[in-house]
């Protein structure tokens, strides 16, 4: 746990080392193409968010850290609740943030890779959804008024949800799949041909930033463990936030 202020805290979570086949096979009948080709990634531990980011969270490492490039608004979300995820924050935003929070721990808090952001939220599951193979408005929050595999749950929120509202995956992460996109720190690339199989990110000079997990208001296929998501790094929409993580995982303390 890594405490912001007096009342205000960071709970993350140990993802163990691990091997796992990242990207969707070609007989799935929702992937595309730029989830292919499927393939072998090692992970090494590392320390995920146990939630999103929340507009608390933010509020505090907005006013009280000391700016390292760039000044954060303390009050950006759209949606306003300080237990709900932080959103209309750009990749620049969420990488201050990071840098903020480095300098006041002394420990390095970043963007998850591509590869760690699918390894943790699949959790050791194959399926479309770290669920199962489908989706329904009691376990995640995403516009699920639309079908997917011939279900059609006439229910849609229009708006994020308190972070923890729904089932954690089996590694005891909560929101990965709906709520908000989250940023990592990859560029876009348009298929894993030549991608990284050690979970480093992947950085060209390609202008896009990658997101995962979907939102509220996400179609169910965009909310897939696979699903892959492309923005300008300096974007700001209603249904973009972020997660962090921590290479640091020997100085953690973790409460009993």
């Amino acid at each position: 746990m890594e405490v912001l202020t007096t009342n205000t805290k960071l709970e993350m979570v140990e993802i163990p080392p691990g091997i796992f086949m990242m990207g969707s096979p070609g007989n799935d009948l929702n992937s595309n193409n730029d989830e292919q080709p499927q393939h072998e990634v090692k992970i090494q531990r590392f320390l995920m968010c146990k939630y999103l980011v929340t507009q608390e969270q933010w509020e505090q490492v907005a006013i009280y850290f000391p700016i390292i490039t760039k000044k954060l608004n303390p009050k950006p979300s759209f949606f306003k609740g300080g237990n709900h995820p932080v959103e209309q924050i750009s990749w620049y935003d969420a990488n201050e943030f990071c840098a903020r929070l480095s300098k006041e721990t002394g420990r390095n808090y970043r963007l998850p890779t591509e590869a760690e952001w699918e390894y943790a939220c699949r959790a050791g599951t194959t399926t479309s959804f770290y669920f199962g193979e489908t989706i329904t408005p009691q376990l995640a929050n995403y516009k699920s008024k639309y079908v997917y595999t011939n279900k059609n749950w006439e229910y849609f929120r229009q708006q994020t949800t308190p972070v923890g509202s729904f089932p954690p995956n089996a590694f005891g992460l909560y929101d990965m799949c709906g709520n908000v996109w989250e940023w990592c720190i990859d560029t876009w690339h348009d298929n894993y041909k030549d991608a990284p199989i050690n979970g480093a990110a992947w950085v060209d000079s390609n202008l896009f930033r990658l997101l995962r997990g979907g939102s509220w208001y996400s179609y169910s296929v965009s909310c897939r463990s696979a699903y892959r998501h492309r923005f300008s790094p300096k974007s700001k929409y209603e249904d973009v936030g972020f997660r962090i993580v921590c290479d640091d995982v020997d100085t953690f303390y973790f409460p009993s």
